[in-house]
């Protein structure tokens, strides 16, 4: 006994070889006049992944047999499943449609989809196909990264999505407007500078939902330089503060120094405070030997600078020429100390 006999009833069988017989009938068979709608299935159908898809066609009462199939594979006959899928459902059957339902649709789901029909005369089909939209997800982005000022950096951002994302780089840490765009999943930059540091966001958008969006930090190493330092005047019996500030990644160390004395909280009177950006000299009972000059020096691993400010009394006159010799000093100090600073790391 064929396969038939075994495993359907007489009806089945005559489904399976009608269906089967209509693969072998092209896409494109005569419709009398008056048929032209007949058998009509949807349009194509987009749903975003994870959403439910109906598929739905218009049938009328001369139809003897209908089914929904997937390329080769029957999805449903009449009342009948078909397919082992748990996400296939039966919507509706009825003289005018037949409609079925694909539940939280995959990628794998998207493809052409076909409503068979048999009538009295012959079979007809109509075909519809789904698409399956997915959100943007970015996969893949470069880590934080640290970096010396002048050097060149790639991040990359890769992201999947259907339709494809179109991927967008922003730096976030400047004004708004005045930041540079990369529509491209590689950002470079090349020769960067100081004031390139910061946030750069990657965005993922193709309008299916709301982009992904991520973020990588961007640090730029540079020399010190000395910002901030200004000459102070004090009156002896009183307090005197001398501030230095200076930018720099990392962060400098300061030294202070009196010609060629190098100074230390504690000794003297004095006392220095390190935070951040700002050193302080502080005198607390300013005499007469505390007048004179003093230089400021700020050092990190890429180099130092150093700044000369001058503690005078009521009435002192800065004059260039000492100025000029406070320069000279600076200078022999600097490459005294950035040795000193290179041997200790």
């Amino acid at each position: 006994m064929g396969v038939c006999g075994y495993l359907f009833l007489p009806w089945k069988c005559f489904v399976v070889v009608s269906l089967r017989l209509l693969f072998l009938v092209p896409t494109g068979v005569p419709v009398r006049s008056g048929d032209a709608t007949f058998p009509k299935a949807m349009d194509n159908v987009t749903v975003r992944q994870g959403e439910s898809a109906t598929l739905r066609c218009t049938i009328d009462d001369r139809v003897t047999r209908v089914a929904w199939l997937n390329r080769s594979t029957i999805l449903y006959a009449g009342n009948d499943k078909w397919s082992i899928d748990p996400r296939v459902i039966i919507l509706v059957n009825t003289p005018t449609q037949y409609s079925i339902m694909i539940q939280n649709v995959d990628v794998y789901d998207e493809g052409p989809y076909t409503c068979s029909v048999q009538t009295d005369n012959h079979p007809k089909t109509s075909r519809v196909h789904l698409i399956v939209q997915v959100p943007p997800q970015i996969m893949n982005i470069s880590s934080d990264i640290t970096v010396n000022e002048g050097s060149s950096v790639t991040l990359l951002c890769l992201a999947i999505g259907r339709p494809e994302p179109t991927v967008t780089w922003r730096h976030l840490s400047v004004k708004e407007g005045q930041g540079f765009v990369s529509e491209d999943e590689y950002l470079e930059i090349s020769d960067i500078k100081r004031d390139q540091s910061g946030e750069y966001e990657c965005s993922a958008l193709n309008d299916v939902a709301a982009p992904d969006v991520r973020k990588v930090k961007i640090t730029v190493n540079y020399p010190p330089y000395i910002s901030k330092a200004k000459n102070t005047g004090v009156s002896v019996g009183q307090k005197g503060i001398l501030s230095c500030e200076a930018s720099a990644v990392p962060t400098a160390e300061f030294q202070w120094f009196k010609e060629d004395t190098r100074l230390a909280t504690g000794l003297d009177g004095v006392r220095i405070e390190n935070k951040g950006r700002i050193s302080t000299l502080t005198f607390f009972n300013v005499s007469e030997k505390d007048y004179g000059n003093y230089t400021c020096v700020a050092t990190n691993k890429l180099g130092n600078t150093n700044a000369s400010i001058t503690l005078y009394g009521p009435g002192a006159v800065i004059d260039g020429v000492n100025s000029a010799s406070r320069a000279l000093a600076c200078l022999w100090l600097s490459g005294t100390l950035f040795a000193h600073f290179f041997i200790k790391f």
